[in-house]
C-alpha cells in the first residue's frame, strides 16, 4: 500500500525522537520514499547521520541553505510529498503549527504545504493536559490535521500518564489509512461508551471499577478515522479525547444512559464502558462520618442496563449493537449468555481476571461472539483491536446496505 509513496517526515525535539528511526525503517521496508526534516532540537536526540542512513536520502535542517533554497526547498519538500508526517510532534511545534509560524525549515515547510498532515504528539502529561495545548490541538483538528496517539504509559520524565508517542507500527497504520482514503464509514453515525462509571455514596466517596477507558477511546478513534461521525460517551478517565470525536463526559450510569439516548439515532453503538451494576439508593448529601456505631448500612438498587436498553429500542435501534463482556471465568460461555439476554448483535468478551493486565493495560485478547459462532482474536494492542473491530463494523454495515438495495 505504501510502495512508491513519498513521505515527508518532520522530526521534532523530544526523547521520543528515537522512535522516528524505527518509523523510517518500517516505512522503507514497505516501499515508501522517506525524506526528513529535523528541527534543531531533534538533533539533540538523534543524529542526522542516523536519519540519513535509514532514509537513504539527505536530511534537511536549514531554512537558509543557499543550495536548497535556491530551488525553493521549503516549498519543494512539502509539494513533492504525498503526506507530511510530524513524529514526534512536540508541544512547541504543535503550538507553532497552530499559530501559523514559519521561523525554521520545519514550520515553513508545513505552512507552505498543500498536502495532508498527520501528527504524532508526545509530551509530559501536564503539558498534554494544559489548556494551551488543548486549544492548539483543537485548532489543528479544525484545519483537518490528522492525529495518531498519544497513548498512556511510562513517560521519559518518570511520570505515568497520557503523552506517550504512538508506537512506530501504529503510526505506519495511520499513514496507510490516510493515504488509502479509507473512509468506508463516511456518512455513518457511531456511538461509543467508554471508561468506568462512578456511583456516589456521599459527596466524597463513590463505587467504581478499574476500567481505564483505553479500549473504548481507541474504538472511537478508529471509527472516526474511517469517516464515522462519532459520539464518545465516557465516564471519568485520564485518556485524551480522540481527534475528530465529540466527547460527552458523564459520571453515573443514569447520566450515561441519558447521554446515549440523546445521541440516537446512530448506525452502530459500541458499548465498551464498564458500567456499575448497582448504585446507592439515596446517596448521602453530606459526608458520612464515623460515629462509633459501626459502618453505615448502604442499600443498593440496580442501575439501568444501558446495552439492553439500546439493543431493544423499537423505533431507533442502531443497525449494529455491540457489547463488551469483561469476565473472570468461563469467558466465552458467559458472553454467549449475555448475547442472548441483552439481544445485541455481537459481544466482545475478554478476560479481566487478576494477572491478565487487561484493565488499565495496553493489550487485550478478544473473543467476538455472535449468533453464528465465535472468533478468537490473538493478543493485540488495544488500538489494534479497535482497528480490527472498526474494519469489521464497516464490512457489516456495508453488507446490510447492499441487502437493503
Amino acid at each position: 500500500m505504501l510502495r512508491d509513496r513519498r513521505i515527508l517526515l518532520i522530526i521534532a525535539g523530544g526523547i521520543a525522537a528515537y522512535k522516528s528511526l524505527e518509523l523510517i525503517r518500517r516505512l522503507r521496508e514497505r516501499g515508501a520514499a522517506v525524506r526528513c526534516i529535523m528541527t534543531a532540537a531533534a538533533k539533540h536526540f538523534v543524529t542526522p547521520l542516523s536519519v540519513a542512513s535509514l532514509s537513504e536520502d539527505k536530511v534537511y535542517d536549514d531554512l537558509w541553505s543557499l543550495t536548497d533554497e535556491s530551488q525553493m526547498g521549503h516549498i519543494r519538500l512539502s509539494r513533492e510529498a504525498d503526506l507530511v508526517v510530524v513524529a514526534p510532534a512536540s508541544a512547541d511545534l504543535i503550538a507553532r503549527m497552530a499559530a501559523g509560524l514559519a521561523d525554521d525549515l520545519a514550520t515553513t515547510a508545513l505552512l507552505a504545504s498543500d498536502k495532508p498532515v498527520l501528527i504524532a504528539p508526545t509530551m509530559n502529561l501536564v503539558m498534554w493536559a494544559h489548556p494551551a495545548t488543548r486549544a492548539n490541538l483543537a485548532t489543528l483538528d479544525a484545519r483537518g490535521v490528522m492525529r495518531v496517539g498519544p497513548g498512556s504509559g511510562d513517560l521519559a520524565c518518570g511520570e505515568v500518564g497520557s503523552g506517550r508517542m504512538a508506537e512506530p507500527l501504529e503510526i505506519v497504520a495511520a499513514i496507510e489509512s490516510a493515504l488509502s482514503g479509507n473512509r468506508r464509514l463516511a456518512g455513518r453515525r457511531a456511538l461509543v461508551t467508554s471508561g468506568p462509571t462512578r456511583e456516589p455514596i456521599d459527596p466524597v466517596r463513590y463505587i467504581s471499577n478499574h476500567s481505564s477507558g483505553k479500549q473504548g477511546h481507541a474504538i472511537a478513534a478508529a471509527l472516526a478515522a474511517l469517516g464515522a461521525e462519532t459520539v464518545l460517551v465516557s465516564g471519568p478517565t485520564h485518556e485524551p479525547s480522540p481527534a475528530g470525536v465529540r466527547l460527552v463526559p458523564v459520571e453515573t450510569a443514569v447520566e450515561m444512559l441519558a447521554a446515549c439516548e440523546s445521541a440516537l439515532p446512530v448506525d452502530v453503538a459500541v458499548m465498551a464502558a464498564a458500567v456499575a451494576d448497582w448504585r446507592i439508593e439515596g446517596a448521602a448529601l453530606q459526608k458520612l462520618k464515623k460515629d462509633g456505631a459501626g459502618p453505615p448500612v448502604l442499600r443498593f438498587v440496580e442501575n439501568p442496563d444501558i446495552l439492553s436498553r439500546i439493543a431493544q429500542r423499537s423505533n431507533d435501534r442502531p443497525a449494529l449493537v455491540i457489547g463488551f463482556a469483561a469476565e473472570t471465568d468461563d469467558v466465552v460461555k458467559n458472553a454467549r449468555v449475555k448475547l442472548g439476554r441483552k439481544r445485541c448483535d455481537w459481544v466482545l468478551a475478554n478476560d479481566v481476571s487478576p494477572g491478565t493486565g487487561t484493565f488499565g493495560g495496553d493489550r487485550n485478547m478478544i473473543h467476538l461472539v455472535e449468533t453464528a459462532g465465535v472468533e478468537d482474536w490473538p493478543v493485540m494492542t488495544k488500538r489494534e483491536v479497535a482497528a480490527r473491530l472498526a474494519d469489521r463494523i464497516a464490512a457489516s454495515l456495508g453488507q446490510k446496505a447492499a441487502r437493503i438495495r
